[in-house]
């Protein structure tokens, strides 16, 4: 066995011989036909020839780094049987099978075929889109594509999920309304508004100079999901009134009319405060014999304590649209009241000019109570005050609501002060669908005052550039919480009147806190 053993060795090492001598003809034609057909092979069974320098040509060629190194093959083996089995662990590291020989065949030399010899594969290299050659090496370019494959795609996905801006850019994708939506909302709404301003001026002495305002947020562009709510401001003009607290909160006010000759004149107490509730009553009744009038499937909600609107609800291609006709009093030649005076701090952020522009318009005045509507103050039950109003304000502001007169206009760098409001609004809207319970004191109109006061605060449309969305939504949430913790949300443009009064602290820390979850998460309630 032992002598076997040393003549299969001895054909393997004349066999090293033979590549060494391939390999080391270099650009020069190989000297036999054995050798020829032994290069041949080699190169079939994807063995790549060794070069050498012409200075070394007797010595063994080595690959440079670009190459596939070829596995070394070991030099014959001595005679004793420890150091053969020393040689055979060396050649099957290097990846080369010790050749098999028949019994009959012993002193015939022994050939590698293409499936005894396993050569380490490559992967075929792609093909290039120029005809020149590419700077990288086949190995290289190996490297890269093998280091791409094991990125795994549902890691790739989960950092999406987890980048804040990319969030709140999809969630805005998903807030937005499709123009053929609200425009056929917006035509159904125009059509409803108009059949009850026709019939209210002519059917009620005191709105024949009736006339319409479109507020809220989908006349703002801060409309979210579905175009499915209208605000409609039904105005009846007058000229000067006295307007006095009426309660400790500053939110709510008597109105008396200073002597004027004007319809209103019948709703008049004997000190000449207007009687809200029987003007109300009176208006409510009239849009309720138009409805049946209308070309549209239409049905009038039931009053709401405290609530000046008469809401319809209108069947349209199977969605519903939601609308809100409010009564209010337009005074035109009466400045604003007193208690404006140290509100509506927009000097640093649209400038004085803007500010005395707009101080200088009209203000509203909207029937609206809290409580118990026969609790009398100083000779004026409850169900008979009035709130004011700076909607059309407020729509102003938020459409033009840049330090720079370009903000946001086509050709210029835009801000992310309306989607961040839109942000606010939808998570709001998120967690009333979670909580209705804990958050039936809360609106919109909170979410909005917040922005108010954020944008007289952070002033220059460089701190509400679109590129830093999650920043200043994050600023914007943590000013929010601030409020809620303190239990503070002071009105815009009347500092006396706290919004956050009425509700009680067990709420305020509820939403606080769940704003606060939500902002060190990522969202999830966005996702």
């Amino acid at each position: 066995m032992r002598a076997r053993y040393r003549r299969t060795m001895a054909g393997r090492g004349s066999q090293v011989a033979e590549l060494s001598s391939v390999s080391s003809a270099k650009n020069t034609e190989p000297t036999s036909k054995k050798s020829v057909k032994k290069k041949e092979d080699l190169q079939k069974a994807g063995v790549e020839i060794p070069t050498q320098d012409a200075k070394s040509t007797g010595a063994r060629a080595t690959h440079t780094s670009q190459s596939r190194k070829t596995p070394e093959v070991a030099p014959p083996p001595p005679s004793s049987s420890k150091s053969f089995k020393k040689e055979d662990c060396k050649v099957k590291t290097a990846g080369v099978e010790i050749p098999t020989q028949d019994a009959k065949s012993t002193g015939t030399r022994t050939t590698h075929t293409s499936q005894s010899r396993k050569t380490p594969e490559v992967a075929p290299t792609p093909p290039s889109s120029s005809n020149t050659s590419s700077s990288k090496s086949p190995a290289d370019e190996h490297a890269e594509r093998a280091a791409l494959e094991k990125v795994p795609k549902s890691s790739i996905k989960k950092l999406d999920r987890t980048d804040p801006h990319r969030i709140l850019q999809d969630t805005l994708e998903k807030l937005k309304i499709k123009k053929q939506e609200r425009c056929e909302s917006t035509k159904c709404v125009n059509e409803i508004e108009k059949i009850i301003s026709e019939h209210l001026k002519k059917n009620l002495d005191w709105c024949k100079e009736i006339s319409l305002l479109k507020t809220g947020s989908h006349y703002e562009n801060v409309k979210i999901c579905q175009p499915d709510e209208f605000d409609v401001m039904l105005t009846i003009p007058v000229e000067r009134v006295e307007v006095q607290h009426f309660g400790e909160e500053g939110a709510f006010y008597s109105v008396a009319m200073k002597r004027q000759k004007h319809p209103l004149n019948r709703f008049l107490n004997e000190d000449n405060t207007i009687k809200a509730s029987e003007m109300l009553a009176e208006f409510r009744d009239k849009v309720k014999e138009v409805v049946p009038t209308i070309p549209h499937e239409i049905e009038v909600e039931r009053k709401r304590k405290g609530c000046p609107a008469v809401t319809l609800e209108v069947k349209q291609n199977r969605k519903k649209i939601s609308i809100d006709f409010v009564l209010s009093l337009e005074v035109n030649k009466s400045s604003w009241p007193s208690f404006t005076a140290n509100g509506f701090m927009v000097d640093n952020w649209l400038g004085k000019k803007v500010k005395q522009d707009l101080k200088r318009k009209q203000f509203y005045l909207v029937p609206k109570y809290e409580g118990i509507g026969s609790a009398e103050k100083e000779g004026v039950v409850a169900k008979d005050t009035w709130r004011i109003s700076f909607s059309h304000v407020e729509k102003i502001i938020l459409n033009d609501h840049g330090a720079s007169k370009t903000c946001c206009q086509k050709g210029s760098a835009a801000c992310c002060r309306k989607p961040c409001l839109k942000l606010l609004k939808y998570l709001l809207q998120r967690l009333t669908e979670d909580h209705p319970k804990e958050m039936s004191k809360f609106c919109s109109y909170h979410a909005k005052t917040a922005l108010l006061h954020a944008c007289a605060t952070r002033v220059k449309d460089s701190e509400w550039a679109a590129d830093q969305l999650s920043h200043c939504f994050q600023l914007l949430l943590e000013d929010f919480e601030k409020h809620l913790r303190r239990k503070e949300l002071h009105n815009f443009f009347i500092p006396s009147h706290n919004l956050l009064e009425s509700t009680d602290k067990k709420s305020c820390e509820f939403l606080a806190t769940r704003i606060e979850y939500q902002r060190n998460n990522g969202f999830p309630l966005f996702c």
